[in-house]
């Protein structure tokens, strides 16, 4: 059984498909982060770094934080959706997996983050990871330029990876006609959602009421440094 603490977010979502395609038994453990419940000991055992997804491995006692770690913990759990086994192919596969973990995420939450959630006048903030997150996607988009998929010629977990993000692409750029700079990444999420895991896997978000209100209280759960200043 693996414990799944969860928030209906970009990292979070990643594990979630991979927990639907796999098939393996878990428990969700909702984590409302603008009620601060990442905050609350319990779950800093789990993760230290006060964030989701994180989960625990009731068979093993195994506690992993950090999307791109669970995805691979669990890939060696199950045998399913395994890197490939060819060097060079390996070596890319790994590669562009860590690249949206260390790239697409940081910079797209960061450009969420300045255009839709920081205080008024970051106008350099926004143009830095406005242009960055741009650039990230660009480079996906021209990778997927001869390849159906994001390590070939089979879905896998870099694709997953990949999709916990994509959806979110519109709202990071604030651009709703964006797709058309990006439709060869559009055609992937597209074929991703259409699987009955992804649609499961979206579902999840409706089996807890989380708060959507970003409120006084929220902020200073999400952005602790602002309270902190006062």
């Amino acid at each position: 059984m693996i414990e799944f603490y969860y928030h209906p977010s970009p990292n979070p979502e990643k594990v979630a498909l991979y927990l639907e395609e796999s098939g393996l038994d878990y428990a969700l453990k909702p984590v409302d982060t603008r009620k601060g419940e990442q905050h609350a000991p319990e779950f800093l055992k789990i993760n230290p770094n006060a964030k989701t997804p994180a989960m625990v491995d009731t068979d093993t006692g195994a506690r992993v934080f950090d999307s791109t770690a669970i995805l691979l913990y669990l890939v060696d759990k199950t045998g399913q959706y395994r890197l490939p086994e060819d060097p060079v192919e390996r070596g890319q596969a790994l590669s562009w997996l860590m690249f949206i973990a260390t790239g697409i995420g940081p910079y797209s939450g960061q450009c969420v983050h300045f255009r839709h959630f920081a205080p008024e006048g970051n106008d350099y903030a926004i143009n830095r990871y406005d242009f960055e997150a741009r650039r990230h996607w660009g480079l996906i988009e021209q990778h997927l330029a001869d390849r159906r998929y994001m390590a070939g010629e089979a879905y896998g977990i870099v694709d997953m990876a990949l999709w916990g993000w994509g959806s979110r692409v519109p709202f990071i750029l604030d651009n709703q006609g964006v797709w058309s700079d990006f439709p060869r990444i559009k055609r992937l999420l597209d074929e991703i959602e259409a699987r009955p895991a992804a649609q499961r896997a979206r579902a999840l978000k409706s089996r807890h009421a989380f708060k959507t209100e970003m409120d006084d209280e929220a902020r200073r759960h999400m952005f602790p440094q602002n309270s902190a200043r006062g």
